[in-house]
């Protein structure tokens, strides 16, 4: 794989001028909220309707997914690379480790626009369901991340 400059701008640009349904989840997202967090990758849950939508937005971009279409739905995620790693959950539905059923279509709904510092708008879920997909593995940082995330709900960001 080459190195590249990821163009971040631009491929969430890109995810919203093509009408994709993807949600920015896990610490990425809690970057775009301001909290102090380090993460090396992105992560989007996305339609899984969406998957060769997605992947025709990721070429440009030279995102190149390690599984087809199909076999990304039967597993239910699968990732696209370069330098760049962007995990994408293809899932309907995803229960947390205390029974919650966390389903894509609800937390579409509920979906919010927040302003990156890049200046562009990225959709994410709305806090209340960003903290249910932090419970689907409840590793030790995921606690770390729902505090900060019960943090934000009650002192939201400005421009959210």
């Amino acid at each position: 794989m080459q190195g590249s400059e990821f163009d971040e701008a631009g491929f969430f640009r890109a995810l919203s001028t093509r009408n994709v349904r993807a949600l920015l989840i896990g610490r990425r997202a809690l970057v775009v909220l301001g909290a102090p967090v380090l993460t090396a990758d992105y992560d989007l849950w996305i339609h899984s309707d969406d998957v060769e939508l997605l992947n025709a937005v990721a070429l440009p971009f030279d995102l190149v997914p390690n599984h087809s279409p199909d076999t990304a739905r039967a597993r239910g995620r699968y990732v696209l690379e370069n330098d760049e790693r962007v995990d994408v959950l293809v899932a309907r539905r995803v229960p947390t480790h205390d029974g919650d059923i966390v389903e894509f279509d609800d937390v579409w709904q509920r979906r919010q626009s927040v302003r990156f510092s890049t200046g562009e708008r990225v959709t994410i879920p709305a806090i209340i369901d960003l903290i249910r997909t932090k419970k689907w593995a409840m590793r030790a940082k995921d606690l770390a991340d729902i505090e900060m995330l019960q943090t934000i709900l009650l002192n939201p960001p400005e421009g959210s």
